[in-house]
């Protein structure tokens, strides 16, 4: 029976977001959150009934059209013609895992009951998450202010039965999936449209999809960063204790505990070494992971936020008897994180790359290029080469977008955050940083067995032996690109305890 999460007052965070997400557990409203959402609604179509005074985006134009107003006929059109207007979404689709977190947190966000929306919207979001039936949205179009407007209008389609939606691998009309579910199209009321589209669950779904990955991987950059302190044959004494604690940043001194805890006892690390110092990419990784270990926990932080925060416009507030326009819409807070969220995850790259180019490179009694005839065989020379192809995109895309901001709305929306190109520049810099991690592993992996007999520690031995059920030793030169996608997806399918990733 498939295990059930009710959406209520209750905190999103990582480790919650990703038992959700890794059990596929269904989605229901909760008691409170069904009271929130009615009493909004009710309250907000009250005052329509018996208030005439313009309330923006409910019976007045939207943007620099606020002071046009609409007549009561006419109210329902307003909000349909909104999502079929703002859904201008182009580039390319964004990936389904990113469309389900996206649901997950426009539900989540209208629950809260500020919105002023019907029950029945809620819930038709809610049974397309639980039916897999998942809205096609565009990557492009949003500028993080007003909320993400083009994606979320084509959120927001499928609820009329216009725009199309993914079913398993496959796109199809939103009329045709309607039909099949004997679901009728969602007649939107008065505030709906502007409740569905301002919001920045565009921005924070891929923000928070990021995140998941981002500590998994900050995790496996310490494992493999100490595969390759072994077959480098570096000393251990950069991760004394002593060394962190009289510059005791958080993340270092994790990093530093996760190093001498993975390499505890290995044959390799405590043997008398030859060389007083390691280059940098060896000796400074507490100082380097664990800046970044500090930006994922800053960016963590933000988005926790963000995700159990209410961000449409304007606001209802019952018991103050106030609709409020604002601007919790605008996506500062989350573009400057994500930008730095990007560097950070970019500087793992970067480092991990340079490990690599030392470990190919010749050095501490290795062949070059680790492997056996160099010259006849060219060995690990090009990994090197993609990994620094990879990590050299990673500068360009991690140019800060919150920077800059474009006038829009004919003056009325003068500042915005670019905080959609920051999310899906800080994807890409993720996915890529899982490459380079990966052809580190390769080149660490390779390089230990020319460290036999020595062995390295019960941990990395234990981890190394598993890797090589997916890619043996290369003997001789072989399609090597094959090696590195699988030791991707070694990466991609390695299971790391949710206590030891959100600690």
């Amino acid at each position: 029976m498939q295990d059930t999460h009710y959406i209520s007052s209750e905190n999103l965070d990582l480790p919650v977001i990703s038992k959700i997400l890794d059990n596929q557990m269904a989605l229901a409203l909760s008691e409170e959150a069904i009271l929130n959402i009615k009493k909004s609604y009710q309250y907000l179509q009250e005052k329509i009934k018996n208030d005439k005074s313009p309330i923006y985006g409910i019976n007045t134009g939207f943007g620099s059209l606020c002071n046009v107003k609409i007549a009561d006929e006419d109210l329902s059109k307003l909000q349909e013609n909104l999502v079929l207007s703002h859904a201008c979404g182009t580039g390319e689709y964004v990936p389904k895992p990113i469309i389900k977190l996206m649901l997950l947190l426009k539900i989540q966000s209208l629950s809260y009951g500020y919105s002023g929306v019907q029950l029945a919207t809620v819930e038709r979001l809610i049974s397309f998450y639980n039916e897999d039936v998942l809205p096609v949205i565009y990557n492009q179009g949003s500028l993080g202010a007003s909320g993400d407007l083009a994606p979320l209008a084509h959120l927001a389609l499928p609820l009329l039965g216009k725009g199309d939606v993914w079913v398993d691998d496959a796109i199809v009309s939103s009329e045709k999936i309607l039909k099949k579910y004997n679901w009728n199209p969602i007649v939107l009321q008065a505030k709906e449209g502007l409740a569905l589209l301002n919001g920045t669950q565009f921005m924070s779904a891929y923000g928070t999809y990021v995140l998941l990955k981002a500590h998994k991987l900050s995790y496996l950059a310490d494992v493999i960063g100490a595969i390759s302190v072994d077959a480098f044959d570096c000393n251990m004494s950069p991760f004394n204790p002593l060394v962190h604690l009289v510059r005791p940043h958080r993340g270092q001194v994790k990093t530093a505990e996760r190093i001498n805890e993975f390499l505890e006892a290995s044959e390799i690390g405590q043997s008398e070494k030859n060389n007083v110092q390691d280059p940098y990419s060896f000796r400074c990784i507490p100082q380097v992971h664990g800046a970044s270990k500090d930006t994922i926990l800053f960016a963590s932080k933000t988005f926790k936020t963000e995700i159990n925060s209410v961000t449409d416009n304007p606001n209802i507030f019952i018991d103050a008897d106030l609709i409020i326009s604002g601007g919790n819409f605008h996506g500062q807070p989350l573009a400057l994180a994500l930008d730095y969220l990007g560097i950070a995850l970019a500087e793992l790259a970067n480092i991990s790359e340079r490990r690599t180019y030392q470990l190919v490179s010749g050095l501490r009694g290795l062949p070059a290029f680790l492997v056996n005839n160099p010259g006849l065989n060219s060995g690990f020379m090009i990994p090197q080469y993609t990994a620094a192809s990879v990590v050299s995109q990673n500068k360009q895309l991690a140019t800060p977008a919150s920077v800059d901001s474009i006038v829009s709305s004919n003056g009325q929306e003068d500042h915005v955050s670019m905080g959609a190109n920051a999310a899906t520049k800080c994807l890409r810099i993720v996915d890529n940083l899982e490459t380079v991690l990966a052809i580190e592993l390769l080149n660490a992996s390779q390089a230990l067995e020319f460290r036999r007999p020595k062995k390295s520690s019960e941990f990395i031995e234990s981890f190394v032996a598993s890797f090589r059920t997916v890619v043996d030793f290369v003997a001789e030169d072989r399609l090597l690109a094959n090696d590195i996608h699988s030791s991707i997806a070694y990466l991609q399918s390695f299971s790391i305890d949710s206590d030891v990733l959100y600690s």
